[in-house]
């Protein structure tokens, strides 16, 4: 096949790598503020995990805080999303929505709405359900090692794309990217399946529990896309991979063969028939035996004497 076989056996898996990689750095940057601005990019302000629309919660007589002794003032914003690093919070205007603030961004990041809202150091859990309080203690257990795997999928598939560039010279350096690529699907995976199943259980939770104080709670559905199709192009690669390591070795498959004659290849010898042509073997010269008048040039070991 050769090294141009090789290169366009190659190209497949490290353009799902690029994909994956790029798809893992989108989900990083959602609610990725800046000194507390918003961020930057629009991906940044439409991507989020978790968010919970609070607008409805302010003009209601029978909220929460009119409920709890002791309870912050702190006024709510219209909106709460959370990210993978931090959370951002904004105002709705005629019906649009503006980022206001981001927190600091964390590497163990959760989002701990009794803390956020001001209800901290409050009787708040004899009013809110217990179900919101469990929800939130998983999560909290659980949020520290998802935000590691991503980072860990992140970091391997990086490294997959660069170690990805040996394997066009062998097949050794296909075997070492698929080791690379298998263990950052494996995080990928883990990564997407704990977010997805989190969120899903906090969202109901809070769905459950605060829709009376009419909190309305749901998952981003850009967020979780973007998230799976980086786990599939993650795991394409991996298989495209390990074909890699199997087929498409860069050597040629044409040889030439040189046929070298035995010492003991059969010739045809000339018919004394038809005269010597052709291939002749190489005899010596015939006896014939010399007469009277004759003078023979062959040679005669027993030449007689007259």
């Amino acid at each position: 096949m050769g090294k141009a076989g090789r290169i366009a056996c190659i190209i497949t898996p490290m353009a799902l790598t690029i994909a994956s990689l790029v798809c893992l750095l989108i989900v990083m940057i959602g609610q990725l503020g800046n000194n507390g601005k918003a961020p930057s990019t629009s991906l940044g302000r439409d991507l989020y995990f978790f968010k919970a629309d609070t607008s409805n919660f302010t003009g209601n007589s029978q909220t929460i805080l009119n409920k709890v002794e002791g309870a912050s003032s702190k006024e709510l914003k219209d909106f709460y999303q959370v990210g993978l690093w931090s959370y951002c919070e904004g105002e709705r205007t005629d019906g649009v929505e503006k980022i206001t603030y981001c927190s600091s961004s964390k590497t163990q990041f959760w989002f701990d709405p009794i803390e956020v809202w001001g209800l901290k150091n409050t009787t708040v859990q004899n009013v809110l359900r217990d179900d919101l309080q469990k929800g939130l203690n998983t999560y909290k257990k659980v949020a520290g090692w998802m935000n590691w795997a991503f980072i860990i999928a992140t970091v391997l598939t990086a490294a997959e794309f660069v170690v990805g560039f040996f394997a066009i010279f062998s097949r050794w350096g296909s075997l070492v990217t698929t080791i690379l690529s298998t263990a950052s699907s494996i995080f990928a995976v883990a990564a997407a399946a704990t977010a997805t199943g989190v969120y899903g259980v906090l969202t109901g939770v809070f769905h459950t529990a605060l829709e009376p104080s009419n909190i309305d709670t749901s998952m981003g559905n850009k967020m979780l896309q973007v998230m799976w199709v980086g786990v599939a192009f993650s795991i394409a690669s991996g298989l495209f991979w390990t074909l890699s390591v199997c087929c498409c070795s860069g050597k040629s498959g044409s040889k030439k063969m040189a046929v070298e004659k035995t010492p003991y290849t059969y010739e045809r010898v000339a018919s004394p028939a038809f005269g010597q042509q052709g291939h002749q073997l190489q005899t010596a010269p015939a006896f014939k035996p010399s007469g009277h008048g004759q003078s023979g040039t062959a040679y005669e070991p027993y030449r007689g004497q007259v």
